[in-house]
């Protein structure tokens, strides 16, 4: 039998030095794993299930539109599906939980169009791919949305209840939900108060088509934002290697750059269409769900999402209104810089043990209790 070579390992546990924390050692036990089990995604067919077939059909939205799917097989009791924000696509948003998560099962990852985008097919998506994984993995996913894509997932349940159905999810993960325009802008202010109020206002408010310079100067905040993450890069390389923030580094700005201006556009203009669940207090669409409910909001949210935000407001005070075994929570870490707007990469140390509890739970068939 061939001997295994530890070379890797060794040498990344030379960089890190001597006197590593626990977190480099972490980092150097993700990096070596991954180095001998890399991620393969498969590439699922788009437009397979009837409720997408149903869509296009109408000619309510075209196959440009479309998100792509992809697929990492892990054999597990626990299906994921994870849907990113605006940006960066679902893979970069979750970096680095993809360890947790493929050993919980196989994890699907929802990119959006770069092209065009449609509330109405993601949803339709959604009904296909979660039917999709129950039969192919036989077991319901856990949806794990993050900002723009929390609210993508909320319109969805919401749908779904209009017409009385209750879509097939085993659990949903919420991290910061951005779920309407008043998420980010405040009604009549003269100057939006958050950063990405300042990106998406002159998309929002713009009559007929939308200055390129509007969606240019939307790039640039956007990739400020990740830089501005990135910026403490001794911190950073606790918890990759320089090769792993290049890698993100370089995807989270391939998004950024290769959506297209019309794309953009239309995910904005998305915010217009999707109802605050302010709004759902009804008795016709609640509950949206009785799957096991996690809503995560940072400790600093300010940069994106307004003080005055609707959704936050509702889903913290009627949370179990809107899923009976539900929870919001605040994510913060006391020994280091405020966690910030769904900081799944720069604060991962304190998102994670929400997430391997919420797991356990599934597992161990228990009503979820976080609090």
């Amino acid at each position: 039998m061939p001997a295994l070579s530890f070379a890797p390992a060794l040498s990344l546990l030379m960089a890190f030095g001597q006197g590593s924390s626990a977190q480099s050692l972490r980092t150097l036990m993700r990096t070596t794993g991954r180095r001998f089990n890399p991620p393969r995604r498969e590439v699922l067919s788009s437009a397979a299930g009837p409720a997408v077939r149903a869509v296009l059909a109408a000619g309510t939205a075209g196959a440009e539109a479309l998100a792509s799917v992809r697929v990492e097989r892990r054999k597990g009791p626990v299906p994921t599906i994870v849907l990113g924000g605006f940006v960066p696509d679902a893979a970069e948003q979750v970096y680095l939980l993809r360890g947790h998560l493929v050993r919980q099962g196989s994890v699907y990852y929802v990119d959006y169009s770069r092209t065009r985008f449609s509330l109405e097919l993601i949803a339709a998506q959604l009904d296909d791919l979660s039917a999709e994984v129950m039969a192919r993995e036989g077991a319901a996913p856990v949806v794990v949305a993050v900002s723009f894509g929390a609210g993508v997932v909320l319109d969805w349940l919401r749908r779904a209840r209009l017409v009385g159905r209750s879509p097939v999810v085993g659990g949903l993960i919420l991290v910061s939900p951005v779920c309407s325009v008043d998420d980010l802008l405040v009604p009549g202010e003269a100057k939006p108060s958050t950063l990405l109020g300042r990106a998406v206002r002159p998309m929002l408010e713009a009559e007929g088509d939308v200055p390129p310079e509007a969606v240019e100067r939307a790039r640039v905040i956007f990739a400020r934002m990740f830089e501005a993450g990135a910026q403490n890069k001794a911190a950073l390389l606790m918890l990759l290697t320089r090769n792993e923030l290049a890698e993100v580094r370089n995807g989270v700005m391939a998004t950024i750059t290769g959506i297209s201006p019309l794309g953009a556009v239309e995910r904005v203009r998305a915010l217009r269409d999707m109802a605050s669940p302010s709004s759902y207090l009804t008795p016709e669409l609640l509950p949206l769900s009785e799957a096991p409910v996690m809503i995560l909001y940072a400790e600093k949210e300010g940069a994106v999402i307004t003080a005055s935000s609707p959704a936050r407001a509702a889903l913290e005070q009627s949370c179990r209104a809107f899923f009976p075994r539900g929870e919001c929570l605040l994510v913060s870490n006391p020994r280091g810089t405020p966690v910030q707007h769904a900081s799944l990469l720069f604060h991962v140390a304190n998102f994670h043990p929400y997430f391997g509890r919420f797991y356990r739970a599934l597992r161990s068939r228990k009503l979820l209790k976080l609090a």
